[in-house]
């Protein structure tokens, strides 16, 4: 009983304390990060919530940037978000319409679920068991690498 009640205190908590942000995506660093601009021209960086794709040097890494493009650039989105990550990106869920962008990119196997900052994140760990299963994009791979073991054998092999 006591962690059901923890777990609702938690998750009122996110929700009175997330924000949300409107505006124009006018750039698309990768699968997972965008910039918008809002209506007083403020431009903020955009770290997508709960996924992890590929680098761009990494293999699915322009095709999941691609997509990204595809469905955000020059669109307005809306952006939920909590918090800031350790470069001053907002992290939070980009919303197009009702559609979850963020979901997205899972659902078409161009970024994985970056379970260890979102293990809680039931929808996404859904759509990435369904990619997986039909082995589209990324998972069409035998053995894909994710982008957080990439970046760690990248910088072994620049410190060399």
């Amino acid at each position: 009983m006591m962690r059901i009640f923890s777990i609702f205190v938690l998750l009122f908590c996110i929700a009175v304390y997330s924000d949300t942000l409107t505006g124009l995506v006018v750039g698309v660093s990768d699968g997972d990060t965008v910039k918008v601009l809002d209506a007083t021209k403020t431009q903020h960086r955009i770290r997508l919530y709960g996924i992890d794709a590929p680098e761009s040097h990494q293999a699915f890494g322009q095709r999941s940037k691609q997509l990204m493009s595809s469905l955000v650039f020059n669109k307005n989105v809306r952006v939920e978000y909590t918090e800031k990550d350790q470069y001053g990106r907002l992290l939070g869920t980009v919303y197009l319409g009702s559609i979850n962008i963020n979901l997205e990119m899972v659902k078409a196997g161009l970024a994985w679920h970056y379970v260890y900052f979102a293990k809680n994140a039931k929808d996404i760990a859904q759509a990435e068991a369904g990619a997986r299963e039909k082995k589209l994009g990324l998972w069409a791979d035998p053995n894909p690498t994710p982008p957080w073991d990439f970046r760690r054998m990248t910088k072994k092999n620049r410190n060399k």
